[in-house]
């Protein structure tokens, strides 16, 4: 299973913050945005990722992760030269993808909640040996503003619709997506929409009319968050910082979960926490190298 992170975009809803910078590199709390959907993959099992950036920010990102040895992982960068459609992801990352199946994630979407990590396993599972692709949803008040899914009462996926003016449904398909192999060669068939882009919603209704699109539903508890906006991301700043707080964790650490995975050694985790320096994340990493932190990662 490989992975895709889309870094991608201006940001100019965050305008003056992503003149000079990548959204994705701005702060969310104590760590750089990247580091969350980061995370999410490292969670799924996934080890080999690409990250598509834009031209300007390439280097900043190979800045920040280098080839991702310090994470346990295999990274490659690519660049997508203007906002096409999330489906370009696809077609830019062909040659990385190869014949097998794939995970995408925005680089602005954050997620946490309880036994997260068996669902993204479970989804690797089912694209790797089912051959159905797996779309996460999240209900929301605001349907209007989101690709939108219906299913039945069996949880079966009935129709998947892009920014609906009159929504059927109140259920969002959330930055989350994992594919069987040959998602490369199912996105050259996406045909520009009216707004002149390769939408992932035509992707996925591709898989749908295949009988092959499958919906795992994120239930109460569980936080999604899109930091597109100003007020997006203060809110997830200081959900964040009120979960760690209060439990004492750290969110979307990708060091720490990579040396709980047992894809780093001790020695590696005390040379990252040393790279962070006497920051409280550079603690944090120092305190789980030496045993004086426990945490039950999901």
């Amino acid at each position: 299973m490989k992975g895709v992170i889309l870094a991608g975009g201006a940001g100019t809803r965050l305008y003056p913050l992503t003149i000079v910078t990548s959204k994705q590199l701005l702060p969310v709390y104590d760590k750089p945005m990247i580091f969350y959907p980061l995370s999410t993959l490292m969670l799924g099992g996934i080890r080999d990722i690409l990250i598509i950036t834009t031209p300007e920010d390439n280097e900043s990102f190979r800045r920040l992760l280098g080839d991702g040895s310090a994470f346990g992982l295999r990274l490659r960068y690519a660049v997508q030269q203007s906002p096409r459609g999330l489906a370009e992801a696809f077609l830019i990352g062909a040659d990385f993808i190869g014949d097998d199946a794939c995970a995408m994630i925005l680089g602005d979407n954050i997620f946490y909640g309880n036994n997260f990590s068996r669902m993204l396993k479970d989804a690797c599972e089912n694209a790797e040996d089912n051959g159905h692709a797996t779309v996460f949803g999240y209900y929301v008040k605001d349907p209007e503003r989101f690709g939108i899914m219906t299913f039945d009462e069996q949880g079966n996926v009935t129709s998947v619709e892009e920014k609906p003016a009159e929504p059927r449904s109140n259920y969002a398909v959330t930055g989350l997506y994992f594919y069987p192999k040959g998602v490369s060669e199912m996105a050259r068939r996406v045909e520009p929409s009216g707004r002149g882009e390769l939408e992932i919603t035509s992707l996925n209704e591709m898989y749908l009319n295949e009988g092959r699109l499958d919906a795992c539903i994120f239930g109460r508890g569980f936080a999604w968050l899109d930091t597109g906006t100003i007020e997006s991301l203060i809110d997830a700043a200081e959900f964040v910082k009120m979960v760690e707080e209060r439990q004492g964790i750290k969110i979307s650490a990708p060091e720490e979960i990579a040396y709980r995975n047992g894809w780093i050694d001790k020695q590696m985790l005390l040379s990252s926490a040393e790279r962070y320096g006497r920051s409280p994340y550079g603690e944090h990493l120092k305190a789980v190298a030496e045993g004086r932190y426990y945490s039950n990662i999901k």
